[in-house]
C-alpha cells in the first residue's frame, strides 16, 4: 500500500481578505463614530494594507473593525503583521503586511515536533514554503494534524492535499 500524505501550508485567501477590506471600508464610511475623522482603509500594493485616520485611537478602531471582518470570513488574524500607529503629518497611519508561507525555520520547528512527539513511521519533508507529511497509516496523519493544530504558532496553519 502506498503512503498517505498531506501538506502543511500557510496561505491566505486573497479574495476573502479583499472582501473583508471592502466590508470594513463600507462600515467605516457609514459608522457615526468615524464621521469627520478621515478614517480609511485601502490596499497598498499586493501584500500590504494601509489604514489612515486623524488620531491614533481612530486608526486602531479601524484595525479592530477590519479584524472583526476577517474573523467573520474564517481568516486567521495570524496573517496580519500590523505596525504601531505612527504620525504622518496631520494623520495617523498603520501599515499592515500580509504574511504568507512557512519560513524554513518554522518548517524545521514543525518537522522536529512531528519527529519528537508524533507517531512513529511519520515522515516530514520541507518543500519550499510548505511541509509534506507522509505515513503508511491515515490514523497517524490525523494524529499529526491534531498535534500541529494544538500548537500555537505565530503563523496561520492549513492542511491541504490530503491523500
Amino acid at each position: 500500500m502506498a503512503d498517505s500524505s498531506f501538506d502543511i501550508v500557510s496561505k491566505l485567501d486573497r479574495q476573502e481578505v479583499d472582501n473583508a477590506l471592502s466590508q470594513a471600508a463600507r462600515e467605516i464610511a457609514t459608522r457615526f463614530d468615524f464621521k469627520g475623522t478621515g478614517a480609511s482603509i485601502e490596499w497598498k500594493g499586493e501584500k500590504a494594507i494601509e489604514i489612515t485616520a486623524s488620531a491614533d485611537d481612530r486608526a486602531s478602531a479601524v484595525l479592530s473593525v477590519f479584524q472583526d471582518k476577517l474573523i467573520k470570513r474564517n481568516q486567521s488574524l495570524k496573517i496580519l503583521d500590523a505596525s504601531e500607529p505612527r504620525q504622518s503629518g496631520q494623520v495617523s497611519k498603520i501599515d499592515i503586511a500580509l504574511k504568507e508561507g512557512i519560513t524554513s525555520e518554522d518548517a524545521k520547528k514543525i518537522s522536529k515536533l512531528i519527529r519528537d512527539e508524533g507517531p512513529k513511521g511519520v515522515k516530514a519533508q520541507v518543500q519550499g514554503e510548505e511541509l509534506r507529511v507522509s505515513s503508511k497509516k491515515r490514523d497517524d496523519l490525523q494524529a499529526v494534524q491534531q498535534l500541529v493544530k494544538a500548537q500555537d504558532y505565530d503563523f496561520a496553519v492549513q492542511f491541504t492535499n490530503y491523500r
